[in-house]
Order: structure tokens, then C-alpha cells, then sequence
């Protein structure tokens, strides 16, 4: 496994595996990989004759007083869960490498960044448009994977790779939980023992959603009710968005169907979790 950090090493680098006819797979992450993202490496691994990942904690993401200084950071540990994955190349870019003196172009987005953590973080799906427009240059992946707990993040890309011909298959990848059932996050070693049990509110609530919807239940307001009431009943917790969405367009919908996203975003103190389910889906 090689480390690269500059930008023209590893363009020039990629460009000669394709000559070769080598078929790229790319996962792109933040680094503080955990389980979730070894399952991508995985599958990567089985997808491309070679498999690049990148680590980079894109400053153009996060918003004012977000948690860009403080983000995990484990260069050594990711390399190493890295390696036993399988990866055959790892990019690590800094921020100046990427960003320049006088870097000013972005990526306009449409409707689809708009609600959920578009309307709570606003600019944060630009920052991801332009840094995957820029890996997706830079490592030339003939397919990339994304988990699905990002689920706003992967439909965006997901259109944009389509709007911007970019010749990339974009593969989304089951939510990896603990076996308590919080979802798998680097952010999740923000939380304090006793937070990481709260934690816990926001799959009770994914599971009581599904159970209830299971049982045909399909009012909106009903479903959000319950949901509600679990996680109010924690102590740390405190919503920014429990909503019922259509999982294509993340349109609002009136009554709650097999292809319904119920996505949530709480805080458990000062960590901001999300997770999310599609209705009628595995979990």
C-alpha cells in the first residue's frame, strides 16, 4: 500500500493504472474509519483492480462554530485498518493542496439540498460538491462507494454525477450499526459514556417508525409523534429535523409509503447524530 499526499502524484499516478486498463474503485471519506467504512473498503476491493481511498477532513463542509478543529484524526490507525482491507493506494491531501491560493469555483446545487441537513447546515452540501467533483478528478474511480447513513449526501452526488456526465458508477452502501443498533460514526467518539447510551433513542426510534408502518400505520403526524416521544424522553437530546420523505426526490409526502425515507438528526449534548431508514427496506 502507497501513502500520497500531492494532488499531481496521485492524478499522474492514476492516469498510468488506466492506461493500463486497470478499473479504479474509490471510496472517499474524512478518515477515523470505523467498521462502516471498512465495509466499503471491502466491497471495493471487489469492484476494481485497484482500490484507492482517500482521507480528508474538508474545511469548504464545515459550517461556522462546527467541529472542524476538533474532528477525529488517525492517520496511522486508518492506514493500518486500510492496509488489512486491501487498499492499494491511499490519498491525503492537505487542505492548501487541495484549496490554493486564489481557489474560488464551486458547484451550483438544486432542490435536493434544500431540506434536512441542507436547511440546518447551510453551504455544507457545496463543500461536498465541489471536494467529490475534485477527488472524482483527481483519482479518476470508475465506481466509487458511499454509505447510505449519509443519505442526502449520496442522493446529491448521486445527481450530480449524473447532470455533470461524470463517468463514475456511484455504489450506496448499507447503514453498519454497533450491535446495540447505533449507527456506525466517526463522530460517535464525541459522545461520553452515559451520551452513548442516550445515543441509543435515535434507532428506537427508527424501529419503532418501522414497526408501527409494518403494522399499516401510515399517518405522518402519527408516525413523528412516536418517534418524538422516545427521544424527547432522553435527557441530552434535542432535535433538528425528524422528518417522513420522499427517498428520491426528499419531497415532503402525506401519508407514509414502502418507498418512504424517515430521517432524523439529534443532538446528544453537542454531538449532532443523524440516521436514517428507507420504509418497506432492510433496516
Amino acid at each position: 500500500m502507497k501513502l500520497i499526499q500531492d494532488v499531481q502524484e496521485m492524478q499522474q499516478t492514476v492516469l498510468g493504472l488506466k492506461r493500463q486498463g486497470k478499473r479504479i474503485a474509490f471510496v472517499p471519506t474524512m478518515g477515523f474509519l470505523h467498521e462502516g467504512h471498512a465495509s466499503l473498503l471491502r466491497e471495493g476491493r471487489k469492484r476494481g483492480d485497484v482500490l484507492v481511498l482517500s482521507i480528508f477532513v474538508n474545511p469548504t463542509q464545515f459550517g461556522i462554530n462546527e467541529d472542524l478543529d476538533n474532528y477525529p484524526r488517525n492517520l496511522e490507525g486508518d492506514c493500518a485498518l486500510a492496509e488489512a482491507c486491501g487498499v492499494d493506494l491511499v490519498f491525503a491531501p492537505t487542505a492548501a493542496g487541495m484549496y490554493p491560493p486564489g481557489f474560488q469555483t464551486t458547484v451550483a446545487l438544486g432542490p435536493l439540498t434544500k431540506p434536512l441537513c441542507g436547511a440546518s447546515r447551510p453551504g455544507h452540501f457545496n463543500g461536498v460538491a465541489v471536494v467529490v467533483t475534485k477527488l472524482f478528478n483527481i483519482v479518476q474511480p470508475d465506481c466509487a462507494l458511499f454509505g447510505n447513513k449519509d443519505f442526502q449526501q449520496l442522493a446529491i452526488i448521486r445527481q450530480m454525477t449524473i447532470d455533470l456526465n461524470l463517468p463514475v458508477e456511484i455504489i450506496g452502501m448499507q447503514i453498519v450499526r454497533e450491535p446495540d443498533g447505533l449507527a456506525m460514526s466517526s463522530r460517535n467518539s464525541y459522545l461520553t459514556p452515559e451520551q452513548r447510551q442516550q445515543s441509543l433513542c435515535l434507532s428506537k426510534a427508527i424501529q419503532k417508525v418501522r414497526e408501527l408502518f409494518n403494522n399499516g400505520e401510515i399517518s405522518v403526524d402519527r408516525l413523528l409523534g412516536e418517534a418524538r416521544m422516545i427521544i424527547t424522553a432522553v435527557p441530552e437530546s434535542s432535535i433538528d429535523y425528524l422528518e417522513l420523505r420522499h427517498s428520491t426526490t426528499l419531497q415532503p409526502v402525506e401519508t407514509a409509503a414502502a418507498d418512504t425515507l424517515f430521517a432524523l438528526a439529534v443532538k446528544i449534548g453537542s454531538t449532532r447524530l443523524i440516521d436514517n431508514t428507507v420504509l418497506g427496506g432492510d433496516l
